[in-house]
């Protein structure tokens, strides 16, 4: 662990290698598990503002829990997260042709609808984020069904932080990616 700022970082964003591999998991991360994706205070109100915009990409289950549950819900915990339809699926997932778990939130990104990519959280991944009162800690979070993804960015040499570059820029911003960049050269050596 090394420390930049106000954040406490695993060495593994720097030593470990991961890129996606869609074609081999088919977004098992959005279908997976027993929670939704965790979100920001921030995040609660702009998927409450886009829902509308949103709404017209999702399936018809997604939107079932979406109107039963609301669009982000409050953990046992107090934790706030994406609702899942029927303790699985995020409510906001689609399906490609090829079967493969998509965002409708990304999707609505794509085609302009709206200006919010997705959930930070999810944009990060492998990556969580933990916060605490005088830090953040920033992991990895080794899964496996992400084997696959741990593979090809092996065999294409990607460290996770320079795969999660934009999410790591969107949360931390440009001089704290600037300085684990330098953090990372010095690892290397």
């Amino acid at each position: 662990m090394f420390q930049l700022g106000k954040t406490i970082v695993s060495e593994d964003i720097i030593e470990k290698d991961f890129v996606c591999n869609l074609s081999a998991c088919k977004g098992a991360c959005c279908i997976d598990g027993d929670a939704g994706a965790p979100l920001d205070k921030e995040e609660v109100n702009i998927l409450e503002e886009i829902y509308p915009k949103v709404k017209p990409y999702l399936r018809k289950e997604g939107i079932e829990a979406i109107e039963t549950q609301g669009t982000s819900i409050v953990t046992a915990f107090g934790d706030l997260e994406t609702p899942l339809i029927d303790g699985a699926d995020c409510a906001y997932v689609i399906f490609d042709e090829k079967n493969t778990a998509l965002c409708a939130i990304e999707e609505a990104y794509n085609q302009g609808d709206v200006t919010w990519k997705k959930p930070v959280s999810c944009h990060l991944y492998p990556i969580r984020v933990k916060e605490y009162s005088e830090f953040s800690g920033v992991n990895y979070d080794r899964w496996e069904i992400c084997d696959d993804a741990c593979s090809l960015g092996k065999e294409l040499q990607v460290p996770i932080y320079k795969f999660v570059k934009e999410a790591l820029i969107r949360k931390f911003g440009e001089d704290w990616y600037a300085e684990l960049e330098k953090v990372a050269q010095g690892f290397n050596k």
